[in-house]
């Protein structure tokens, strides 16, 4: 495994590098129109959730080179079109028993600073909408450091401060799928009937330190309750519909609509489990559980040293699809499907893309990775969306709450 040391003063001091040309490959785009191909070249595209790096943490390897597992790194995500992206600084569960949390989310921290400086010709750390901006005129891809699941956090501000230093600027509420000490998260009893008011301290001090505050994961209430704390927009970074799959892990409506009632945005999960509910269906019935069960945590990580739980994890990464019957996958006008509700919802102004590409989503029929996101362009032309709606929904909306946030 590979943890190399990131010399962070070197990395703050570097601010001037070549341009490198961002050229997409003719054949990123040989699925679809001509007039798809071009308007998704033209378009800025923020992806709102990529587990772009737990494939190179676990088993080495660098973020720039192309590989032919998962599906996500530089390479194809240039192809298919990718100006920004959140990287999840993912810390799963069986981290939580042993209270090695914090000490991950360090260590992957400080992974992410590395591979982002061994590629910082065509990859930048992104703070702020200025340094979008920024990157875009240097042709580089810009990251945002966003953590998913908070439990490392434990309600501690002082933690909260020393990771906002580092580069984080984005937060998930709630800790992953177990409820954190100061918040319910989306697939636990509850347990604070949403946030403490501890929780509440920590919002107020997100949006002082100009985070994000990121509500996917969490609980129903959770969610309501920071939307009317927070002083700034709220983010919901891959996320699905309730009404389309009835499962805690999606929004319905009414919170939906005060998610965006406030400024926030929702970006859509690309994979079946969240917005195809025949899918899901029988993709449940195979494994005979949820794909969010985690009951057996516990017991197989009792008195399992940081690195022991490393070894255990590394098989299961980078998080890929189930394979599923022809006859019930799904069709990437079936996930288009599920935003265009929304948007007849809350409106074109509210919603984005949230991958969750290497995060475990059966992609629509047909797409092999990031390179085949300009197949829902073309699907979105296909439904008679205005190209000003696709840039939108591509990037424009994310952009534009991320730099209210970050502000």
């Amino acid at each position: 495994m590979h943890f190399d040391a990131l010399n962070r003063r070197d990395f703050l001091k570097r601010t001037a590098f070549a341009a490198a040309a961002t050229t997409l490959p003719a054949t990123a785009f040989s699925a679809v129109s001509a007039r798809a191909s071009a308007l998704h070249r033209s378009a800025y595209v923020f992806d709102g959730h990529v587990h772009a790096l737990d494939r190179e943490f676990y088993h080495g390897g660098n973020i720039a080179d192309r590989v032919d597992t998962g599906q996500w790194d530089l390479p194809r995500a240039r192809e298919g079109g990718v100006d920004a992206f959140f990287l999840s600084v993912y810390v799963p569960e069986e981290y939580y028993p042993g209270r090695y949390e914090t000490k991950q989310a360090l260590r992957r921290i400080d992974h992410a600073l590395d591979q982002l400086h061994k590629a910082d010709s065509r990859l930048g750390l992104a703070l702020n909408g200025r340094d979008l901006a920024r990157l875009q005129q240097e042709r580089k891809i810009a990251a945002v450091l966003d953590i998913e699941g908070s439990y490392d956090l434990d309600g501690d501000l002082n933690v909260l401060r020393a990771l906002h230093q580092l580069g984080l600027r984005s937060a998930q509420v709630s800790a992953h799928n177990w409820n954190q000490h100061y918040a319910d998260a989306c697939c636990s009893t509850a347990q604070w009937n949403g946030l403490t008011p501890h929780g509440r301290d920590v919002v107020r001090e997100m949006n002082r330190l100009g985070m994000v505050i990121n509500v996917s994961h969490s609980a129903d209430t959770t969610m309501a309750q920071v939307i009317d704390a927070s002083e700034r927009p709220v983010i919901a970074t891959h996320h699905g519909l309730r009404q389309v799959n009835d499962i805690p892990r999606n929004i319905p409506d009414a919170l939906l609509k005060k998610l965006i009632d406030r400024g926030g945005v929702i970006g859509f999960q690309i994979g079946s489990e969240f917005a195809y509910p025949r899918e899901y269906a029988w993709l449940t019935a195979h494994r005979k559980k949820t794909f969010w069960d985690t009951t057996s945590i516990p017991e197989r990580t009792k008195g399992k040293t940081i690195y022991e739980i490393d070894e255990l994890m590394a098989p299961t990464f980078p998080m890929l699809g189930a394979e599923v019957a022809d006859e019930v996958a799904m069709h990437i006008d079936d996930w288009v499907n599920v935003v265009d509700r929304a948007i007849q919802l809350v409106g074109e102004d509210a919603v984005a893309l949230g991958s969750d590409f290497d995060g475990g989503p059966t992609l629509a029929r047909g797409m092999r990775d990031v390179r085949d996101l300009p197949m829902i362009t073309e699907a979105m032309l296909r439904r008679g969306y205005t190209e000003m709606r696709i840039r939108k929904f591509l990037g424009g909306n994310l952009r534009r709450v991320f730099s209210q946030a970050t502000a």
